[in-house]
């Protein structure tokens, strides 16, 4: 297939970033309010715009409305809601992979599209599809244009849910298709919205919900990206487990616990033990606010135990982040630290006590440029937000990172090997400073700016090339 270039990728941005936000604001005299509408979430699925179905018209609703809810029986049991949401990235890179490549500086744009249709079949039927392009500008990093990138036409989600409901305060659904999970705060478990073409698997879900609490039992094959082709679910792949999240009663504290399986066929590396990979984690989550006051805490491990070709498993993550909002202090700012730490393999093959960072947000955390992952890794953080302006957040953070085990490798986001561990005994990786800046025009479009630098410690001074990187990026996303 030929493959999108520079100019289809302009044409597409000037017609999704460009065209339909001033066609919105410039109609918003003929659609209809006196609603209240959900907000808009990564998870489209999750919006219930039933909320329109007895809307009036007034000069004060949302373009959008009309679409939002569509009757499609004349009783009003079936009905539809359509929508979607584009971004366009900006990227610049100095020093890429710590000037490793020939050429390590490059800036490239990435551009996405998704369209989504909801239809609700009475009370109990729902059907749900998400189509996505995902297209990049020449990249001359390494990996060029990688399958984080570009995914020309594809199918994200397809799911039908029969709900059952008990009561008000209690139902099943059964969901089968082609899904996304995102668990807790996405340290093992997300659709990884961050990267430009999303994550997926296919399979069956079991939720229940009640007393304010939810369990997901689930089984699925995760399905890859191919660029140019039909993303069809890896059989070699198979990811199940259990997820229940829910409120401590009269506390206000959340707690999450998870069992989450693995099954993966293949030649798959951890320190020199290759083959075959399954397993196990379980683990739990504790977060919320001490009391009254205006501190507040998140705290999560887990231990992970199976077998890697013919060693066995024994790994573990702890993560933790303490911080405390000033109320009283211009742009209410809230202050945090934090200490992460995932385990790593003490000597190269046999047993392997390399955490598997699963399919995490690695994004939000161990620092926005990636190069770090939760695979034996240590990171102390701390850092502010904060609202200087109206709709505008600033965000600050530092990280102090290093090897947890000096005999283990350094693994990247996506648990890529960075550096061989048997390259330096020194367990400093480095530094990195992120800030963000996002500024929220109106309820569909925001814009986001953002800079990362890495100050290289001893052990990447010590295993090859150690220039200090830049990472600067622009993010403007428009969602309906």
């Amino acid at each position: 297939m030929k493959q999108i270039g520079l100019p289809e990728v302009i044409a597409a941005i000037v017609l999704s970033i460009w065209i339909l936000p001033i066609v919105a604001h410039a109609a918003d005299d003929a659609v209809p309010s006196e609603a209240t509408r959900p907000k808009y979430s990564f998870l489209r699925y999750t919006e219930d715009w039933s909320a329109l179905q007895h809307a009036t018209r007034d000069a004060h609703a949302d373009f959008w409305d009309p679409i939002k809810y569509v009757p499609l029986s004349d009783n009003g049991d079936i009905w539809g809601s359509f929508g979607g949401h584009t971004r366009l990235r900006f990227e610049g890179w100095s020093d890429f992979a710590f000037g490793a490549p020939a050429d390590p500086d490059d800036t490239f744009l990435l551009w996405r599209l998704t369209l989504h249709g909801d239809i609700h079949i009475g009370e109990n039927v729902r059907v749900f599809v998400e189509g996505k392009s995902a297209q990049s500008t020449d990249r001359d990093l390494p990996g060029g244009r990688r399958a984080l990138d570009v995914d020309s036409f594809d199918l994200e989600q397809a799911f039908a849910d029969i709900t059952i409901h008990k009561d008000d305060d209690v139902s099943l659904t059964i969901r089968g298709g082609r899904q996304v999970y995102l668990f807790g705060k996405q340290r093992l478990v997300s659709p990884l919205p961050w990267a430009n073409t999303l994550r997926r698997w296919d399979g069956v879900s079991a939720i229940i919900q009640f007393n304010g609490w939810t369990v997901t039992g689930f089984w699925s094959q995760f399905a890859p990206v191919q660029k140019y082709e039909f993303n069809d679910s890896n059989s070699d792949i198979q990811f199940f487990g259990v997820y229940a999240s829910g409120l401590l009663a009269d506390t206000g504290i959340g707690l999450d616990v998870y069992y989450l399986g693995l099954d993966r066929d293949g030649m798959f590396a951890f320190n020199g033990t290759v083959g075959n990979e399954t397993r196990h984690t379980i683990g739990g989550r504790i977060h919320g606010s001490f009391g009254d006051s205006n501190f507040d805490f998140d705290v999560e491990g887990a231990y992970q135990f199976g077998e890697v070709g013919g060693g066995d498993v024994s790994a573990y993550m702890f993560a933790s982040q303490f911080g405390y909002t000033s109320p009283d202090m211009g742009g209410s700012p809230r202050f945090f630290v934090g200490f992460d730490y995932a385990s790593g393999d003490k000597s190269a093959g046999g047993d392997v006590e390399t955490f598997n960072q699963l399919f995490p947000l690695g994004h939000a955390y161990y620092g926005y440029m990636d190069f770090v992952g939760r695979q034996n890794a240590i990171d102390v953080s701390l850092g502010a937000t904060f609202k200087p302006f109206d709709k505008t957040i600033v965000h600050l953070s530092g990280h102090y990172l290093l090897r947890a085990d000096t005999s283990d490798a350094l693994y990247n986001a996506g648990g890529g090997v960075v550096r061989a561990g048997a390259l330096s005994d020194e367990r400093e990786i480095g530094t990195e400073l992120d800030l963000t800046i996002k500024y929220k025009l109106d309820v569909h479009t925001t814009l986001e700016l953002g800079y990362s630098h890495f100050f290289t410690g001893d052990f990447i001074e010590e295993s090859g090339s150690s220039d200090g990187m830049d990472f600067v990026y622009t993010q403007l996303t428009y969602v309906f």
